[in-house]
């Protein structure tokens, strides 16, 4: 069940070489189309798609809140295609959402700046000196992205297996090269086990959204991991009431399922003097 990610730069070519990849491969792309199609059966419209899908946080509570839940529910639809396998995951933070699957091929497609801004310009018939802007841009929310949501730097080469400059390989070079470097055995992975990690990231992925989703949770100091089906909670919750919810929350999603419940109390208490 190859999975393929691709990291890339706007005007980098890589829209080009992900679909060319999947026509030669016939694996399925998994980009911003294949998504839409799927969205509202996980409660989200084309218009929350939109603001969520690859952007920073607004740092607005309110609106953060939002923006995160959907983003949640993009990287369960990702997760969910990845679980049938044979797919390129095109963006979508796919080698980060993906970190501990170790069969994972993931591919980075770049070139210099002036060159994807002239490669902008000539697709989109756009004005160099917009261009400019619009590619700039583009680096400084994809980065915004990925550092926010994923703690990383978005240059970081060594989260990348196969890093390739288009400035000076061609595009179908560049696919001859990933169908090359997804042959290699140190990336095959027992498939059922490949398989159970990702059911795992996907359980959590459901929990994690009701949680955020919850008025009776506060989510923010709660870590949350499933290990073939065991749920671990760590951090603290504010009261007995709160790791009640949470307990809920989880029953609700997964009948079975075994708790591992490390959480502490730590009740906040406000001065009546400041209140």
């Amino acid at each position: 069940m190859a999975i393929i990610t691709i990291s890339r730069e706007m005007g980098s070519g890589g829209q080009i070489v992900a679909h060319n990849l999947a026509d030669t491969l016939g694996y399925t792309l998994i980009d911003g189309e294949a998504i839409l199609k799927v969205a509202g059966q996980h409660g989200l419209t084309a218009e929350a798609v939109e603001k969520a899908d690859e952007k920073p946080p607004a740092f607005v509570e309110s609106l953060d809140t939002s923006l995160e839940i959907d983003l949640h529910r993009i990287e369960q639809i990702v997760l969910e295609y990845a679980l049938k396998g044979n797919v390129i995951i095109y963006g979508r933070g796919g080698q980060d959402l993906l970190e501990d699957i170790s069969s994972v091929f993931r591919v980075r497609i770049i070139a210099p700046f002036d060159t994807r801004v002239e490669r902008w310009a000539e697709r989109e018939w756009l004005d160099p000196d917009l261009s400019r802007i619009l590619v700039r841009k583009s680096d400084q929310q994809r980065a915004g992205f990925i550092k926010y949501y994923f703690d990383r730097d978005w240059n970081d080469p060594y989260h990348y297996d196969l890093t390739i400059n288009t400035a000076k390989l061609s595009e179908e070079k560049t696919v001859e090269l990933i169908c090359q470097g997804i042959t290699e055995a140190n990336l095959s992975e027992n498939r059922e086990r490949c398989k159970t990690k990702l059911t795992d990231l996907i359980q959590c992925k459901k929990i994690e959204i009701e949680v955020m989703k919850s008025e009776s949770v506060d989510g923010y100091h709660l870590q949350i991991s499933v290990n073939s089906g065991t749920i671990t909670l760590d951090g603290h919750v504010h009261s007995d009431a709160e790791r009640e919810a949470i307990h809920t929350i989880i029953s609700g999603l997964a009948t079975d399922a075994t708790i591992n419940d490390n959480l502490k109390v730590f009740a906040y208490h406000i001065n009546p003097k400041e209140s």
